[in-house]
């Protein structure tokens, strides 16, 4: 889960693009990166932190030109290297630099290839960085001095036959162009707009529709499954599919979690698919105990709040905010490290105890993923004074690894891996746990949308992942190196936790 733009104006870029990643903040919080480009020269600057940390007044006067793009990142395999931060450049053809949103699955194997086929140099183990020499290779190949929008679309066209996974992308060709494409299954968002000024059109490609809304841009649509979008510098726009047999499995978790409430993906309101979870879940509730004892409905802040208001409304119990939430303390899911999610939840949020003492208390979270925040949270409630305390969850149980982009590809660490729910329900403390059904939120999700989605990617709840190269090997492999990162974090924590030690010791004695 990232969030990418790119905008093609008539004026300078670099204050859009930073306004757009401050939209986008929530898709990731580690590194943040914007690149421009004039007269056919490129200017980055990236670096680790939110967007507001990494660029000051003077990192923004030199990043000149009416043409770029920028990126927030959060670590799939829970990496914070500032080497991985994007966008990522090649200086061969013409000058690329890229930025991407979601996972390659054959990362591996292109890796291979492009060292031994393609010849080319890879710096980091990001798989960005794949993707980005293998649509570089793609592009050299062509062959010409000046490409095309014939040559480009072509080398997408073969990224589509190279590549796997999740891909949302967005590139700028120094001197000539940007680009925007999605894998052939659709599987994480990409939409692009348009804004009329004065000087003529302008174009945005980003990945939720509200980062254009805030910038006034309207919004034309979403890519299609394997489309690409290209804008030359000239500020012509070029559209083609590139994908021989696309498919539209869009990621349902995205509805779920990741996006702002206030976004359109792939012609569904984010909004309204939330409020029909939260109808769901009354229903449930109603068929389970239609003689259920709950005294009031509390969100946790904040992705669950448009679920618990439906919820409340439609079992006819009051709605009400019973948590704080500290807005200077990032999203707790994607904060690298389970100790830092621990640390982090009473920070985060402290309880209004007159919402919870002597009550039967519903609380609602988006989902369940590892099980430690809604434990300390239901001790929360308890301590403030909570007769009994029930958890909802807008989402199924989480049970399978993410492989697409999303922080949570080890199957030990997900709560509801191996667990019955009523396991569940005795290991986060709970008197009672209502999940979601999985039919009910696809159809929460697709309401009356008229866009003919075939199936939603809902592989972390059902196992099934719509690329149909996942097997127990690749899932083991991914465990694997996710344990060794772990192991190599902490050696670096430790490592520098004693090189401090001993500098002052050494101050002292001086």
């Amino acid at each position: 889960m990232c969030g990418i733009v790119a905008i093609a104006s008539q004026t300078d870029v670099n204050q859009a693009l930073y306004d757009a990643l401050t939209v986008l903040q929530h898709r990731g919080q580690d590194a943040a990166g914007i690149v421009t480009c004039e007269r056919g020269k490129l200017f980055l600057r990236k670096g680790n932190g939110l967007v507001r940390d990494v660029f000051q007044q003077h990192h923004m006067q030199n990043l000149p030109g009416r043409i770029g793009m920028g990126h927030v990142r959060y670590p799939t395999a829970g990496s914070s290297s500032s080497a991985e931060a994007q966008p990522l450049y090649v200086n061969s053809p013409y000058g690329i630099a890229l930025a991407h949103n979601g996972n390659l699955t054959n990362s591996a194997q292109l890796t291979k290839e492009l060292y031994e086929s393609d010849l080319r140099h890879l710096n980091t183990h990001s798989d960005s960085e794949v993707l980005l020499n293998v649509f570089a290779h793609e592009l050299a190949r062509r062959g010409k001095l000046r490409p095309t929008e014939d040559d480009i679309f072509a080398a997408v066209t073969h990224v589509h036959q190279r590549c796997r996974g999740a891909y949302a992308v967005c590139a700028m060709i120094a001197g000539y162009g940007l680009l925007g494409f999605r894998d052939p299954n659709g599987i994480r968002p990409i939409v692009y707009g348009e804004r009329k000024t004065a000087q003529g059109t302008e174009y945005m490609i980003a990945s939720e529709s509200v980062a254009l809304n805030a910038l006034g841009f309207s919004l034309i649509r979403d890519l299609k499954p394997g489309e690409a979008v290209y804008i030359s510098e000239e500020g012509k726009l070029h559209t083609r599919q590139c994908a021989q047999n696309p498919g539209y499995s869009p990621c349902i978790f995205e509805h779920v979690y990741l996006a702002r409430p206030d976004s359109l993906m792939d012609g569904i309101s984010v909004y309204k698919a939330r409020l029909r979870m939260g109808e769901k879940l009354a229903e449930k509730i109603l068929r389970e105990r239609p003689q259920h004892d709950i005294d009031v409905v509390i969100p946790i802040p904040d992705t669950s709040r448009t679920s618990a208001l439906e919820l409340a409304g439609k079992l006819g119990v009051k709605f009400r905010e019973g948590f704080v939430k500290n807005r200077y303390i990032g999203r707790t899911f994607i904060m690298p490290g389970q100790a830092a999610r621990k640390k982090s939840v009473r920070q985060k949020l402290n309880a209004i105890d007159l919402e919870f003492r002597g009550k039967n208390v519903l609380l609602v979270d988006d989902s369940i993923v590892r099980g430690t925040t809604c434990k300390q949270i239901i001790q929360m409630a308890r301590e403030a004074g909570a007769r009994r305390v029930y958890f909802c969850s807008a989402a199924p149980p989480v049970r399978y690894p993410n492989v697409y982009g999303i922080d949570m590809p080890s199957a030990h660490e997900l709560i509801a891996h191996g667990h019955t729910d009523e396991q569940i329900q005795a290991l986060i403390g709970a008197d009672w746990l209502i999940y979601q059904d999985l039919s009910d939120m696809i159809e929460a999700v697709r309401g009356s949308n008229k866009v003919k989605i075939a199936q939603f990617d809902c592989s972390v709840f059902d196992g099934h992942y719509v690329t149909g190269d996942i097997d127990s090997g690749y899932l083991a492999q991914i465990e694997r190196e996710r344990s060794e990162m772990a192991k190599h974090r902490a050696q670096s924590a430790d490592a520098a936790t004693l090189s401090l030690f001993n500098h002052a010791s050494q101050t002292v004695d001086c």
